[in-house]
């Protein structure tokens, strides 16, 4: 026989077989409360005192009650799902992003949904009629290469929250980091040692956070006074092997460079084990500044300079901003600016 769902009862959870699911009527009976109030505590829309509302949270524990999300989410018109769409979910950076997301939204009582793009605009529309099907409250883009346009059309429908542009329109916030800045506190950095050759590994020319830290670079180079060189920059793919293989492409066109400016963290650690296999030294021979402050980054060999991008509380304010959507409130929050941390992978030009 077909089962339906019913908003007032739970998962399976404590119960023995022979006694069978644990239902709210039942918390409300051991609390000593209608099953409505009990239902009010769940949802926080409650105006109880503080005796029952620990009276219903111990019989809550006692019975091993487990609330159905979607049943108290249809109750009141919501799935309490956010969908994410993200570019890959393996990418350290990526990772951090999600797990700020998880952690802001549990809390209010919603589940993220996630999905990957993989920088291809039809994949992540997909992505977004997948989520959309799932009747997700709202939806987060983690950048990607969605048009501005695709965006405002998704944000008619229901809140969206867009990181890495600076796009508004109603139903739709965007939170926007200064990868320009970012590229030219790296830059400046090391033009502080007295590095004047510094080699640009770009990240892919499709990215618009990439094609700023390019700017930043060639910025900080202008402000300084120093020509910029095409031949010092080479293209990379955000990802290890990249950076390698970028490093082996400068060693090969016997560029003369004491410095490398990687466009994230990621291309930097490769290109310091394509140094390590030319028997290069850093900082020694040549100093390495990357782009994202990984965790993983201060714990390499030697620990890496960078621009720290809060991938973590990146993550966080997405969320913030959507609960605030969600609550029919105008967001309020801001990424922060970015900093340099100066490492022991970059030290002061000698000789």
């Amino acid at each position: 026989m077909k089962s339906t769902t019913n908003p007032g009862r739970g998962h399976r959870a404590a119960a023995s077989p022979t006694q069978g699911p644990i239902t709210l009527e039942m918390v409300a009976q051991a609390a000593g409360v209608s099953p409505s109030t009990v239902s009010r505590i769940l949802n926080g829309t409650a105006v109880v005192s503080a005796l029952k509302k620990q009276a219903v949270d111990d019989a809550i524990a006692r019975l091993g009650f487990v609330p159905n999300p979607m049943a108290r989410g249809l109750a009141g018109g919501r799935s309490l799902s956010i969908g994410v769409v993200t570019q890959a979910i393996d990418s350290p950076f990526y990772g951090a992003a999600l797990r700020g997301i998880e952690d802001e939204l549990d809390p209010a009582g919603y589940s993220p949904l996630f999905v990957s793009g993989h920088w291809n605009a039809a994949a992540e529309a997909r992505c977004i009629e997948v989520l959309r099907s799932r009747r997700v409250d709202g939806i987060i883009v983690l950048t990607g290469r969605l048009t501005d346009a695709a965006l405002k059309a998704t944000a008619r429908q229901l809140p969206v929250v867009a990181t890495g542009r600076s796009t508004k329109a109603p139903g739709l916030f965007s939170l926007a980091f200064d990868n320009m800045e970012g590229g030219r506190l790296a830059t400046r950095h090391l033009l502080e040692l007295g590095h004047q050759r510094i080699a640009f590994i770009a990240g892919d020319a499709d990215h618009p956070d990439a094609n700023d830290r390019h700017r930043g670079y060639r910025q900080a180079l202008e402000e300084a006074g120093i020509a910029y060189d095409p031949a010092l920059v080479v293209p990379g793919e955000y990802h290890e092997v990249s950076g390698l293989l970028a490093v082996d492409r400068l060693l090969e066109s016997r560029q003369r460079f004491t410095a490398i400016f990687a466009a994230n963290d990621q291309m930097a650690c490769g290109a310091a084990l394509g140094l390590h296999r030319r028997s290069l030294r850093v900082p020694e021979d040549v100093s390495l500044v990357g782009f994202d402050d990984l965790p993983t980054s201060m714990y390499a060999l030697p620990p890496m300079s960078t621009v720290h991008q809060p991938a973590y509380e990146l993550g966080r304010l997405a969320a913030t901003a959507m609960l605030q959507l969600l609550g029919g409130s105008t967001p309020t929050v801001a990424v922060p600016p970015p900093r340099l941390i100066a490492r022991e992978s970059s030290r002061r030009l000698r000789g």
